[in-house]
């Protein structure tokens, strides 16, 4: 089975818990654990780190037993970059973060499905991927 990339939003639900989503995400992570490998990336690592105050507590929140770490790839980023700029010219707000768009090009580039719960935008930019989502 196809290695799962994780979202920060659904590993940011559960370490808030998140009175709307944490129960989703928990369960959502704990099937997609038990049937592949979980992964993240620097940007994805990045995005959680606001919410905690050490390198220790992340470490501890997302170990290197349950979520291996990928790097980007320089194709993913070719792809992001497209992918934005065909966002910015149907008029996507310049203030849409960069970095979803290199998250949905690193999962369609490396052939890796996606946990998340914001869909939109990897819908429309990287129909390719494989979406696990609560819709």
């Amino acid at each position: 089975m196809k290695a799962v990339l994780v979202d920060s939003n659904v590993i940011l639900d559960i370490a808030t818990n998140d009175e709307n989503w944490a129960n989703w995400s928990s369960n959502a992570i704990a099937q997609a654990a038990d049937e592949a490998t979980l992964v993240i990336n620097p940007l994805i690592y990045a995005e959680i780190s606001s919410g905690y105050s050490t390198i220790e507590d992340l470490e501890a929140a997302v170990p290197t037993t349950l979520f291996r770490r990928n790097d980007l790839p320089y194709e993913a980023a070719f792809l992001a970059g497209k992918s934005f700029l065909q966002y910015r010219k149907r008029g996507g707000a310049r203030t849409s973060p960069l970095p979803d768009f290199y998250i949905g090009a690193h999962a369609a580039i490396s052939d890796l499905r996606l946990l998340t719960r914001d869909t939109t935008r990897f819908r429309s930019y990287f129909p390719t991927v494989e979406l696990i989502s609560p819709n």
